[in-house]
């Protein structure tokens, strides 16, 4: 599913906001249109999908999109908390990229959907972005 096909308010209708001047796509989007959005790698590989998004509450950005990967149906699939800067969207496709093979995704930090880690954690937010290559909401607000 896509952004479009979740759009209730109808912000995307029609041509991109870039091309007609109106609506907030795709620079501004509404969250709820993102969630359930494909994640496909560089290869033109399915990775799984967004859950959630997750908001940083100091600083008010995107922290990190929880993703699902692997399972059937729901069972056995395994999720992340990827970095939200290590995300492009992808408006052609109108899904998102993230740069990483299936087997990084594979060996990621991931966790079940009973047993979600403390996010607020600095050891596991370092962890999550060294493993992204990418730099926290926070450090990032540093630079």
């Amino acid at each position: 599913m896509n952004y479009t096909e979740r759009d209730t308010y109808g912000m995307y209708k029609g041509k991109s906001g870039a091309e007609t001047g109106a609506g907030p796509g795709p620079e501004l989007m509404g969250a709820d249109t993102l969630v359930g959005n494909d994640v496909y790698n560089q290869s033109d590989d399915d990775l799984g999908d967004i859950k959630e998004i997750m908001l940083d509450m100091r600083s008010g950005k995107v922290a990190y999109a929880v993703m699902s990967f692997g399972g059937f149906l729901g069972m056995g699939e395994k999720l992340f908390a990827v970095p939200w800067s290590a995300l492009t969207l992808d408006t052609e496709n109108k899904r998102f990229v993230l740069n990483v093979d299936k087997e990084h995704l594979e060996n990621a930090p991931g966790f079940d959907k009973d047993q979600w880690p403390d996010m607020a954690d600095p050891q596991w937010t370092k962890e999550i972005h060294a493993y992204y290559g990418t730099e926290s909401v926070a450090d990032a607000e540093r630079h």
